[in-house]
């Protein structure tokens, strides 16, 4: 430890000469040679008392790495752990025991790069830009090692500096922070204080709060070239596409180009892009009139998203962009606009980006050609996308984007525009405002085509309250972006008490009580919906959640819709109440899952639904098994269905770099059954073989009452990618 910079905790990088070998054996002379650093506080469950396990941590650097070692103890026997995940990203990492970093290498106090280990080797990371909502699929070239002593675990990770974007020169500056989960105990654990309100893995994302290393002699950034070259061979029946294919054979190549132009400002090009490896949407049941949100799962559109959120994320740190009900917010840009329409994937034949930051500005642009589809109706489109940002204050920026889609998916020969400006403002440690401005423009489209948002959170530990108004035009049509719902104006407020019980509660950490109002008015003024929420929870100490919630809805049918093949809820208004009641197992368990079970009215007639959601068996610590089932009865005055929804993934990690997983699914909504089978080995950083079976069958053929399956399409591919770095 140094002397801090701006008060600060500050440290003092390690400047090596001589080989690192990464083994996760702290066998090597700089750990006898120079003390570890801990003092590492608890953010939860005993806020700001210190870590009830000891950590020793070392930072030290090299020409091309820059290495974080640490020594865990755990009074635990090592059966204890929780450490039952081998894949990269997956949630569940975060549900393990693991040892973790995040580097802010521009000293911005706004966007950083995270990484972190479990005792077992499995490893994550994620990049955050501006606070935001964290970027999980962001994949740089990195290794982390771990082993074990009497009496904990060790962990060695090295990080190129050529997967990081940082100022070179000597003696530099980064902020940074270390998180210690001690997750058999349920407890979290940094180096710097954090807000109690993110009192869990949240709390890496606070850039704002890290302290400092310094003494870092930063090599310069050099060309950072990065090609990614593939080659594939599939084989493929599509039943749906005009004219139909059987076991078509073919092969394609096609790669990836990045260049960084400068520290910070990386240009990506990408020709004949190819998704194959790519797991399949999850299927969801929707019994609203309005459309459904899938994500996006294509890596080419998930680096970098942070930079083209439009209007979410935000200055609080809390990176939620569906709280508060804000699902109805539009998305100005929605990346599966490109390449996908309807269930049909649409070739890119090529695309580029440029990213970053010059200045004090966030800089994107994105162009993207894609290719005609024949069975989706898709003509041959070009997408554009230009974004900029600038920090302002201490945690607040403004921005602007504007997007174009040269052919409309609405008129016929047209063309689409959307533009808008936003901002986020972060005061204190709790309190944020965020706003919206946007347009479109559409070709032979002239009626309301504006959209705005203002709103208001303040969100400490044990209080809390959000308000705010969105307004959605009727012609409001961003064709790049997402839409729920249109013409309307949207009204919110809630209000929260958290207490943290006395010590007769052992078994509680915290109970909630809330209560929401959201107002609906069309673009006539009249009401549309209304529904007035209470909630009560209770978040015990072992990390399980109880929740029950009631609901009092009301909502006017403008035009009749269908909420399953057959039946149709005619135009009205319909005043109905509901009731949720919700046990979450706490996800380091060896059985996790959300159990809910709604009961009440659904329109002019009932519903009853038992779900179970985010399931995880571990059945080894290399094999999963995660179940969801939802299971929907509505009866209606003059109609009644049941609809099912059944999924199945299961997982077995090899290693760290080598998984297989198979996810299986049937919907009776649409009569679906669909089977996904992946491999994936990653045979030298960042290049990867991947074998994929992919099919979709039809329960329900022309003949209902044929006991058999109907194809709808089949695939099988073989793909490999090689990186090279220059």
């Amino acid at each position: 430890m140094v002397q801090g910079v701006d008060g600060r905790p500050t440290i003092r990088a390690i400047k090596l000469s001589e080989p690192f070998r990464v083994d996760g054996q702290l066998d090597e002379a700089i750990y006898q040679r120079y003390p570890g650093f801990g003092g590492m506080v608890q953010a939860s469950p005993r806020y700001g008392q210190p870590s009830t396990e000891k950590t020793e941590i070392w930072v030290s650097f090299d020409a091309d790495n820059i290495y974080v070692s640490a020594k865990c103890w755990d009074q635990a026997p090592p059966d204890k752990w929780i450490a039952n995940e081998l894949r990269r990203d997956t949630n569940q990492m975060r549900q393990n025991d693991h040892f973790g970093v995040g580097f802010d290498t521009f000293y911005d106090r706004r966007s950083g790069y995270m990484f972190y280990a479990n005792p077992i080797g499995g490893y994550s990371d994620y990049s955050i830009v501006d606070e935001g909502v964290p970027n999980t699929d962001w994949n740089p070239v990195w290794s982390a090692k771990t082993g074990r002593f009497d009496g904990g675990w060790t962990i060695e990770m090295a990080i190129p500096f050529k997967s990081l974007r940082y100022t070179s020169g000597a003696d530099q500056m980064w902020g940074i922070q270390f998180r210690r989960s001690v997750r058999h105990k349920n407890e979290w654990n940094y180096w710097t204080p954090v807000p109690r309100n993110m009192a869990g893995p949240m709390a890496l994302n606070r850039v704002s709060s890290y302290g400092t290393v310094v003494g870092l002699d930063l090599p310069p950034a050099g060309r950072n070239l990065e090609i990614k070259p593939y080659v594939l061979g599939r084989n493929s029946t599509d039943r749906l596409q005009k004219p139909a294919v059987s076991n078509d054979n073919h092969g394609e190549f096609g790669g990836d180009l990045k260049y960084g132009i400068t520290a910070n400002l990386t240009a990506d090009l990408t020709v004949n892009t190819d998704f194959a490896q790519v797991e399949i949407d999850e299927q969801q049941v929707n019994l609203t009139r309005f459309n459904l949100f899938l994500p996006e799962k294509r890596d080419f559109f998930l680096e970098g998203r942070g930079l083209f959120d439009f209007a979410r994320g935000g200055a609080s740190g809390g990176g939620n962009p569906g709280g508060g009900g804000n699902s109805d917010q539009p998305y100005l840009f929605y990346s599966r606009r490109i390449g996908l329409n309807r269930s049909r994937v649409v070739p890119i034949d090529v695309g580029g980006r440029l990213t970053g930051k010059v200045g004090a500005f966030g800089v994107g642009v994105m162009n993207i050609q894609a290719g005609d589809e024949g069975t989706s109706g898709s003509p041959a489109t070009n997408f554009t996308v230009l974004r900029a940002k600038r920090d302002i204050l201490r945690r607040s920026t403004i921005g602007a984007m504007f997007t174009n889609r040269n052919e409309s998916s609405v008129t016929a020969g047209g063309n689409n525009q959307a533009y808008g400006v936003d901002a986020a403002f972060g005061f204190y440690q709790n309190v944020s405002v965020t706003g919206y401005y946007a347009q479109t423009q559409t070709t032979r489209l002239t009626g309301d085509h504006e959209s705005f948002q203002g709103k208001f959170d303040w969100a400490p530990d044990r209080y809390g309250a959000s308000a705010s108004v969105l307004k959605v035009g009727k012609d409001f049509n961003p064709e790049v972006g997402f839409l729920r719902r249109s013409d309307f104006t949207r009204s919110f407020a809630s209000g929260r008490f958290s207490p943290r019980p006395a010590t007769r509660f052992k078994a509680v950490r915290k109970f909630s009580y809330e209560a929401n109002l959201e107002y609906f008015e069309n673009g006539s003024g009249q009401v549309e919906s209304r529904q007035q929420t209470g909630q009560f929870s209770t978040e015990f100490d072992n990390s399980d959640q109880l929740s029950v919630e009631a609901n009092v809805n009301y909502d006017v049918l403008v035009t009749a819709f269908r909420p399953a093949a057959g039946v149709m809820i005619p135009v009205g208004g319909y005043h109905y109440n509901d009731a949720r009641i919700t046990y979450n197992m706490g996800q380091q368990r060896r059985m996790s899952g959300n159990i809910s079970l709604q009961v009440g009215e659904y329109y002019s007639g009932t519903i009853r639904t038992l779900s179970f959601s985010n399931g995880r068996l571990s059945v080894l610590k290399q094999l999963s098994v995660e179940p969801r089932l939802s299971i929907s009865r509505v009866k209606l005055p003059d109609a009644a269905f049941t609809t099912k929804l059944f999924s199945a993934r299961t997982d077995y990690g090899f290693s760290p770099r080598m998984f297989a997983s198979a996810l299986l699914q049937y919907n009776s909504s649409d009569h679906t059954f669909s089977s996904n089978l992946r491999f994936r080995w990653e045979y030298r950083p960042g290049s990867e073989f991947f074998v994929v079976w992919t099919d979709e069958q039809d329960t329900n053929p022309l003949d209902p009452h044929a006991n058999r399956l109907a194809l709808k399409n089949r695939a099988f591919v073989v793909k490999m990618t090689r990186l090279f770095r220059f």
